[in-house]
């Protein structure tokens, strides 16, 4: 009997790997022009709707001749401030000359302040006295500064309480610290010194005037030869109210704090008191002696302004809007990556993918990482393009556009080639789940854009809004974010239309890849126990 010998092919085994099944997919897909138009569709949606917007927006801020530097310039009531941002700086200051060396010591023993009413009186003019009510506005600020200049935005760093939230180091606008907590009061007075040595200022709070800590050291350079030192006062709006009578600055009314302080040392003992800033509350301020110290009062504040529709920055042109196209983009890159997967099964293709490679899972894998990877390079070009081009514009234009670092521009640009990649991945995985183009297109417009649309509009209480955007895969929109929200600043313009969001980008990533992870695992369990 004779022994059949197998057959062997003269050919060499084909590799059967991840990358030969990557290969198989990108060649796959990019092989189907419709595929291709509607990356291009996903691009020209984003990057153009960005460019239409820097085009078509408008700005009461204008020069000409190149982009705006100074918004108090142009009558807006802000300046800008060492970094080129909005800026509050309007406060009474009681100061005195600070030579490169130097200190200056007080003690706060109290802080009062007057509030709007609550509602406007039936009687009240809107041209005559404004009435008030006893009460202090939680960020009002009395303590000492040591400031490069009398100039709007000018440098500075101050040692302060702050009515609702303790000692405060501050500096720039932007730079906040905390120090020794709780109000002040006779019985609890707040000690508060400056020293200066060059260009850097150390702040240091006590108790006692005994025992001493350092709150903070920050170098403010090119500080001149000679600064202002002294004593201050501020307050800002009060947002809740709603009432504002005659020249006011928000949508609350004006308020104002006075600060007493004894036990001050300083350089010299001649003073000057006048407002820095915006005059506006200029009919409040004063200094006079009291028990052997002084007593300050002021309005204003000393402090960053958001940008956005509703603030006193308003008339800044933001990142923001210029990427108003991303949702239109991300629906047409979100209908490509569900028919990446659903054409397959409407052409009963998908039987000749799993012939080939058995291994369900693996394939899903394979096309994630090609939508997820051509996604990516759509959303971070789109945004690019969109963010430096309308910036460019802008500028061209002559219009004030609100100020980022190149670090914060580059975030934004790849946090929106994140948030398309990971929500195309998220698509197919709903594709390979509902094997129906049309219901995965809707149910990821609905995840995705919907509770955005609904946050921006306001159609839901601001609540809920921001609830929709901490929950469902649209919390990856905080990816966006251009600009902080400061924690020493409240301001009714933070909330979604403003580009504000409830999450920090890194938590509204996480949410998101968790759903897109979900709905990948979801997806695969089905793959492995359905027919295919």
């Amino acid at each position: 009997m004779s022994v059949m010998t197998p057959y062997r092919s003269g050919l060499s085994a084909g590799r059967d790997g991840f990358a030969q099944l990557l290969h198989a997919e990108w060649t796959k897909f990019h092989t189907v022009r419709g595929w291709i138009i509607g990356l291009v569709i996903g691009l020209v949606a984003m990057a153009g709707l960005g460019l239409f917007t820097a085009g078509s927006a408008s700005s009461s801020c204008q020069a000409s001749g190149g982009p705006v530097r100074s918004g108090a310039a142009c009558g807006l009531g802000f300046a800008l401030g060492p970094a080129g941002q909005p800026v509050s700086d309007s406060f009474y200051f009681v100061r005195q000359p600070l030579t490169e060396n130097g200190t200056i010591t007080v003690r706060l023993t109290s802080m009062t302040g007057l509030l709007p009413p609550s509602t406007p009186p039936a009687n009240q003019s809107s041209n005559g006295p404004l009435d008030t009510r006893p009460g202090v506005e939680p960020w009002a600020k009395a303590g000492i500064i040591i400031k490069s200049s009398l100039t709007d935005g000018s440098p500075y760093a101050a040692m302060m309480v702050a009515a609702d939230h303790g000692v405060r180091m501050q500096w720039n606008y932007t730079g906040d610290t905390p120090g020794l907590p709780g109000a002040v009061g006779p019985e609890n007075p707040r000690w508060l010194r400056l020293t200066r040595s060059g260009d850097v200022i150390t702040g240091y709070d006590s108790a006692d005037g005994t025992h001493w800590t350092e709150v903070g050291a920050v170098t403010l350079s090119g500080l001149p030869r000679v600064v202002q030192a002294g004593l201050f006062a501020a307050s800002p709006v009060d947002l809740q109210s709603q009432y504002c009578s005659g020249d006011c600055n928000g949508p609350g009314g004006p308020t104002q704090a006075t600060g007493v302080f004894d036990h001050v040392s300083a350089p010299s003992r001649v003073w000057t008191g006048g407002y820095v800033g915006a005059a506006y509350a200029s009919g409040v301020g004063s200094y006079h002696p009291a028990g052997g110290g002084l007593s300050v009062t002021g309005s204003g504040d000393i402090a960053p302004i958001p940008v956005g529709h509703g603030g006193q920055a308003d008339s800044a042109i933001t990142v923001s809007e210029y990427l108003l196209g991303t949702f239109a983009g991300l629906i047409a890159l979100g209908v490509v990556a569900a028919l990446f997967i659903t054409a397959e099964y409407r052409r009963s293709l998908i039987r000749v993918t799993f012939a080939a490679s058995p291994r369900r899972g693996r394939v899903l894998a394979a096309k994630a990482v090609v939508v997820a990877t051509v996604s990516f390079v759509v959303g971070a070009v789109a945004a690019a393009f969109a963010v430096l081009v309308g910036t460019a514009i802008t500028h061209a234009r002559g219009y004030y556009a609100a100020p980022v670092s190149t670090a914060t521009e580059v975030k934004v640009i790849i946090g929106t080639g994140l948030f398309a990649a990971v929500a195309a991945a998220g698509a197919l995985a709903v594709g390979a789940i509902t094997r129906r183009g049309a219901a995965a297109v809707t149910i990821v417009i609905v995840a995705l854009a919907v509770p955005v649309f609904l946050a921006i509009s306001r159609a839901v209480p601001g609540g809920a809004g921001d609830w929709l955007l901490r929950v469902t895969p649209a919390a990856g929109i905080s990816l966006q974010q251009a600009y902080p929200q400061y924690q020493q600043v409240a301001s009714t313009v933070y909330s979604p239309l403003n580009g504000y969001y409830p999450l920090s980008w890194w938590a509204g990533l996480l949410v998101l890849c968790g759903w897109t992870a979900v709905a990948l695992g979801v997806a695969a369990y089905l793959l492995r126990r359905r027919d295919a």
